[in-house]
């Protein structure tokens, strides 16, 4: 009976974190479109990470792989100083 209700919760929890992930990763991206917008100072191979782990969040968003893409959306916002 232990395994059944915690299973249940893990599954509640699934179902309320999937949206709630979804929902964050555009943001990011817009974020860090419009840090690059500003042309910030980073250096070539920073840069390069930068587009490399936006185009990779955004992949993984679409294809619903939203927790991989908020991390490398972190990742990406990290470099530029995004808080």
């Amino acid at each position: 009976m232990k395994k059944v209700i915690i299973a249940a919760c893990a599954i509640a929890f699934m179902s309320v974190a999937s949206p709630a992930f979804a929902a964050h990763c555009p943001k990011d991206m817009k974020a860090i479109d419009a840090a690059l917008a500003k042309k910030p100072k980073l250096t070539p191979d920073q840069m390069s990470k930068v587009a490399k782990l936006r185009a990779q969040g955004e992949a993984e968003h679409k294809a619903g792989k939203h927790k991989e893409s908020v991390a490398s959306l972190a990742e990406a916002m990290k470099i530029l100083g995004i808080k």
